[in-house]
């Protein structure tokens, strides 16, 4: 059997519904659903940021990267086998696409496993790097903690302390590394800066090499920092990616994209012959973890249906807040991408899509 492959850019050829297997009304009801459920927060991000970071006690409130407003409209894109079977909204315009952006750090991570920068991901942090990981507690970090967003990296960075960036707005002692989960954006903002420093370059111009160029993604996506998160190394000023978009930056895409991205994971990390990242590499991103079983990576999985009840167990996606997603079904060959959908209303889309398949 022939695996298909898009071409570059717009290159991407179609198959109607029933072709794929898909009833075309349950498909077209399902999109319906997407537009009349857009995420209810304003189109006007930065006010949306205002009305989110203005009041915490531990966060001064300062954006710090790009944040464009206002945002677009819902709008997706399914593949089934690689074709695109629908397409609705502005799937072309380069949007924020917030923690979304990690799973595409953790690929680079991968990367640099695959590539023998990062030797195991269980070594410790501090061995790589020369900074940040100096105290007691932080020595004990590793890059798999980091992954895993169990790190309870303990400091400040970027002048935002790490309680700025957990969701609880409190301020605690850190627990021991690898015991304790927080979704913590300093901290994964800690672990883009620590990878800069393996891979010596900026990490958009990895992903562009090893990535984005490979798979024929357009030219118009972006991977930004702050406007303090500028460093030194090898005598070349860098600027250090932010890897979400909780104080501005973060990866800008177009859902096109994004369904490239996903495409890639689908086909295992292959792409027309060629393994631009390793399937063990896969299969590490999306193992459930030690203290969170519905978290990889930096990948969101469906660990005893917790995430979304209708769905295979075996499908994982890259979510970031506004209802952005890069849901992947291996059992049905099938990679969804929406923006902007109310994110309680995601389980029932994609219900409505796998029913339209039987």
């Amino acid at each position: 059997m022939v695996i298909y492959f898009p071409g570059n850019f717009g290159d991407w050829e179609r198959l109607k519904p029933r072709e794929a297997g898909i009833h075309p009304k349950l498909m077209q009801k399902a999109i319906k659903f997407s537009l009349a459920h857009e995420h209810a927060d304003s189109r006007d991000l930065i006010l949306r940021f205002r009305l989110a970071h203005g009041s915490k006690r531990y966060d001064n409130g300062r954006l710090l990267g790009p944040l464009k407003s206002p945002r677009g409209g819902v709008n997706g894109l399914i593949l089934k086998g690689g074709y695109i079977v629908a397409e609705w909204g502005d799937t072309g315009r380069l949007d924020v696409t917030y923690s979304v952006t990690k799973s595409y750090l953790s690929t680079l991570v991968g990367l640099a496993v695959d590539n023998e920068l990062i030797r195991d991901v269980h070594d410790l942090v501090k061995d790589y790097v020369d900074d940040g990981f100096n105290s007691p507690h932080n020595a004990k970090i590793t890059w798999h903690h980091l992954l895993q967003q169990t790190s309870e990296w303990d400091g400040t960075l970027w002048d935002k302390h790490c309680a700025a960036g957990n969701p609880h707005d409190e301020l605690r002692s850190p627990e021991e590394p690898g015991t304790f989960f927080e979704y913590n954006d300093v901290r994964v903002n800690r672990l883009a800066l620590s990878l800069l420093q393996v891979w010596r370059n900026p990490l958009p111009q990895i992903l562009k090499k090893y990535v984005m160029d490979s798979i024929g993604a357009s030219h118009t996506w972006r991977w930004y920092g702050y406007d303090n998160s500028w460093v030194t190394l090898d005598g070349f000023k860098m600027q250090s990616v932010s890897g979400g978009c909780h104080w501005g930056g973060g990866m800008w895409a177009t859902t096109r994209d994004h369904a490239r991205f996903g495409y890639l994971y689908l086909r295992r990390g292959k792409w027309k012959g060629k393994q631009l990242i390793s399937e063990r590499w896969i299969e590490m991103a999306t193992k459930p973890g030690d203290v969170n079983p519905t978290y990889g990576y930096m990948w969101w999985l469906n660990k005893d249906k917790q995430m979304l009840p209708d769905a295979h167990e075996e499908s994982y996606m890259a979510s970031g807040y506004g209802g952005n997603k890069i849901w992947i079904d291996p059992k049905h060959d099938i990679v969804i991408v929406v923006r902007w959908l109310a994110p309680d209303c995601f389980n029932s889309f994609v219900k409505q899509i796998l029913d339209a398949l039987s």
